[in-house]
């Protein structure tokens, strides 16, 4: 589809940057359809920015009926030494209908054979929680790989592979991290890519992990089950059965285990505590009712260990001494509704994004960690930009950042690292209150500089045009002296490799292919940026950490 010059102007406009449209050429030939593009354009209606898609026929991805019980696969998450959560769902077969309470048994092994067993157990699953099944495994060792599988009906799931957290002194951790993956704009090459990794602990996903829109809302490429846009508990469902069925998510989903979050499309785009930018309650209900949806398709569908209070994510899951891996909910739990910069709100000193009782927890638990390295899993950037011109992330919440900012100066924190999603770009960021300030930070030192910050890039979600970004980024770096890397234009992932000595983020990034089906290429290495013990300072290295010479067996291919 055209991009517009609308369209331009309002994820030019998150950078405070849309006179550079007229420099760019950009035609205004096509109308816009709303939405806020927001940076890296977030948004439904045209597919505007960076969509690979044109008008030609769709591709579908809702295969044939099933012919296993087991048509979604297997999935892990939230390891800790002694515990993971596993899960899968059954399907009803062709032609035939489940029993309203099914017993699905488990089985957890050391070894792909299956031959040196661990446990075994049965859980009922029905149609309550919509055949999903979901089993806190526990009494298992540290820092163990294990392998699972499930049974049901006379039938076997694939064979899944998963890892607890390590206990104690640990060496080294390595993370694979990813966010926004639109189907709508292409197919998963990247989860293909990350599932050939066997040297990761776990996968981190920011959010944006399912798209709420329809067909051709956001994105050309494929087609979405149901078609239309998700309000209802079995729209959500239908959307994450439907994503759940994609190959190369499966694929990455069987060999790792996922530790996630939710940004806003989980939801509804630009969602908060009491409402969401696309939600029309005149047409589409109370939005208590459709948040309350989200929430609990999410709860049954995602490895999660699930919370006593429904809609509660924020949690705490630590790798030894080394890392603490503190997750956030930026969106839904106590964010209020964000304003323009003109609105006298915006910098009231009470002003919050996380709610009151999860600012208390987050602030205490960073302060009293015990861990070398306090990693921040959330999803909004919350580096300054030049110019205040996106609300939606911390920059429209400044008093809420400045406690934070606050308590590591007072505190002394070390060695907090902030991981974010959401705008489908990538950055490396060094945190600071006064970014723009000579006497109190140092960009060539980091002195002054109190974390780091790394962006992550879409899984297919789509960031600027290539001629957008030629224009965009020499201002943002000439203007932006605590940012050190910005990558407008490409897809891909992030590997986090942390020691006691120094935490790394390195890039892989693909130039294009996300419309091609298969691949033409994995991601390539583009860049990597670690910071050291006891520094808020980022440098750039020239290549990524190497991968751990030994590593368990995979799971073995359906």
């Amino acid at each position: 589809m055209q991009t517009t010059r609308r369209t331009l102007l309002q994820m030019l406009g998150a950078l405070g940057l849309g006179s550079t449209v007229q420099a760019a050429g950009c035609s205004d030939d096509a109308p816009a359809t709303g939405g806020d593009a927001g940076l890296g354009g977030d948004a439904g209606g045209d597919a505007g920015l960076g969509s690979d898609a044109g008008d030609a026929a769709m591709a579908s991805d809702v295969p044939p009926e099933p012919t296993t019980l087991f048509r979604h696969g297997v999935a892990s998450g939230d390891p800790t030494p002694e515990a993971v959560i596993v899960w899968t769902r059954v399907t009803a077969l062709a032609g035939a209908r489940l029993d309203p309470t099914v017993e699905v048994r488990y089985e957890v092994a050391r070894d792909t054979a299956f031959t040196m067993m661990v446990t075994s157990g049965a859980f009922n699953t029905t149609a309550e929680r919509d055949y999903t099944v979901k089993v806190d495994l526990t009494g298992l060792s540290p820092a163990t790989t294990y392998y699972y599988r499930f049974r049901a009906l006379g039938m076997v799931s694939p064979v899944g592979r998963t890892r607890t957290a390590p206990r104690g002194e640990v060496a080294q951790v390595r993370l694979g991290v990813v966010s926004c993956s639109s189907m709508g704009h292409g197919y998963f090459h990247v989860y293909r890519s990350l599932a050939r990794r066997l040297d990761l602990d776990a996968i981190v996903h920011l959010g944006d992990y399912i798209y709420e829109y329809g067909t051709r809302q956001y994105g050309g490429v494929r087609e979405y089950d149901p078609p239309t846009e998700i309000t209802t508990l079995s729209d959500y469902r239908r959307r994450y059965a439907h994503y759940r069925r994609d190959p190369d998510l499966q694929a990455l989903h069987q060999q790792t285990p996922f530790i996630v979050t939710w940004d806003d499309h989980e939801s509804a785009d630009n969602s908060y505590s009491e409402g969401a930018e696309n939600h029309t309650p005149s047409t589409e209900g109370a939005w208590s009712a459709r948040k309350a949806a989200a929430i609990q398709a999410h709860r049954e569908w995602m490895p999660i260990r699930e919370h006593e209070t429904p809609g509660r994510i924020w949690r705490k899951l630590a790798y030894g001494d080394l890392v603490d891996l503190i997750l956030l909910d930026t969106r839904l739990w106590g964010r209020p509704l964000q304003v323009n910069n003109a609105d006298a709100g915006l910098t009231d000193p009470a002003r919050q994004l996380l709610g009151a009782d999860q600012e208390q927890w987050f602030f205490q638990e960073v302060s009293t960690s015990r861990a070398r390295w306090k990693v921040v899993a959330q999803q909004v950037m919350m580096g300054q930009l030049v110019q205040l011109l996106n609300s939606d992330q911390w920059d429209g919440y400044p008093a809420a950042r400045q406690r934070f900012f606050s308590l590591l100066r007072a505190m002394m924190v070390q060695n907090v690292v902030v991981l974010t999603g959401d705008i489908h770009t990538s950055w490396a960021i060094e945190l600071t209150e006064t970014p723009q300030d000579s006497m109190s930070y140092d960009p060539a030192t980091g002195r002054g500089a109190l974390a780091v910050e790394f962006v992550y890039p879409g899984v297919t979600s789509p960031g600027f045009p290539q001629v957008i970004a030629n224009t965009v980024l020499p201002q943002v770096m000439r203007e932006s002296r605590h940012v050190k890397f910005v990558d407008l234009v490409r897809r891909g992932y992030g590997i986090l490799d942390i020691t006691p000595t120094r935490l790394q983020s390195a890039l892989y990034l693909h130039v294009d292919g996300e419309t091609a089906r298969p691949s033409p290429t994995d991601a390539a290495f583009a860049t990597a940026w670690s910071v050291a013990h006891n520094s808020a300072h980022l440098v750039q290295d020239q290549a990524a950490a190497p991968a751990p010479s030994a590593v368990p067996p995979a799971a073995p291919t359906p």
